[in-house]
């Protein structure tokens, strides 16, 4: 199988970059050399009925914990297949250390705002409640395979943390102070987010983006009184809650980020 990697340096480390010519899949079981992982009933379906790829043909296996790893097809009946693990092709990293913290949508735009997420590097994915939430039952169930969904078409590795949601009080009370919250503020007195962004220290990040409604007088209150929490503008426009996520994040990745 051919692979995507190239010499770093002369110590011979090897990087290895994302093939997506070869289709991945996320799996719960262990990954080494010459283990046997049985596709579930819906990877089957996939691999056999959609994408009709046949005995021999080539897939990489990632579970968030091993890297990803070489494997085979092989039919074990016409109902049944195994894939064989061969070779590591791209170690484990670190696990992503952003979060992203959102007042739920609806849940075409909860998918959609779930997946840029991670796209971006979200490591931790955590809908808070708030006074102008739209929706408040949460199936955190679709929250994670949205997020391994996404982890699957992007290249990416680490599987993110998605948490039961949580309102903001109880979640401002019990936050870490180490790690600093960002978030969007439309009261913001000036359009430009970069010198704000930029006089942040601290390593530890979090974004919060809050609801289409905005957050409440008291909410805002609430915010404004935490030491570890810091407001910033996205410009001059009203953008929606799923847009105001992916320009935030974009704008915080290529700020302090890990862009």
């Amino acid at each position: 199988m051919q692979r995507l990697e190239f010499l770093a340096d002369v110590g011979h480390t090897i990087l290895m970059r994302a093939n997506f010519k070869i289709q991945r899949l996320f799996v719960e079981d262990d990954l080494q050399e010459g283990a046997r992982v049985p596709a579930d009933k819906d990877q089957f379906n996939y691999l056999s009925h959609v994408l009709r790829m046949g005995e021999g043909d080539n897939v990489l296996l990632f579970n968030g914990r091993h890297g990803e790893w070489a494997a085979k097809i092989h039919y074990e009946s016409k109902k049944k297949l195994v894939l064989l693990v061969q070779d590591l092709v791209r170690v484990q990293p670190d696990p992503c250390d952003l979060q992203y913290l959102f007042a739920p949508l609806k849940q075409a735009r909860l998918d959609y705002t779930v997946q840029k997420a991670v796209e971006m590097g979200a490591g931790v994915i955590q809908p808070v409640l708030t006074h102008h939430t739209q929706a408040h039952r949460i199936n955190a169930h679709r929250l994670e395979r949205n997020a391994i969904e996404a982890a699957e078409q992007c290249g990416i590795l680490s599987i993110p943390i998605c948490h039961e949601p949580v309102k903001l009080a109880r979640l401002l009370e019990n936050w870490d102070p180490q790690r600093r919250i960002i978030y969007c503020d439309e009261m913001a007195k000036t359009h430009n987010p970069l010198s704000t962004l930029q006089a942040v220290s601290e390593s530890q990040l979090a974004l919060l983006i809050g609801p289409e409604g905005g957050f409440s007088d008291e909410e805002r209150h609430l915010l404004q009184s935490c030491s570890f929490v810091t407001a910033i503008p996205l410009g001059p426009r009203i953008l929606r809650a799923d847009t105001a996520a992916v320009a935030a994040m974009a704008v915080l990745q290529a700020t302090i980020g890990d862009w």
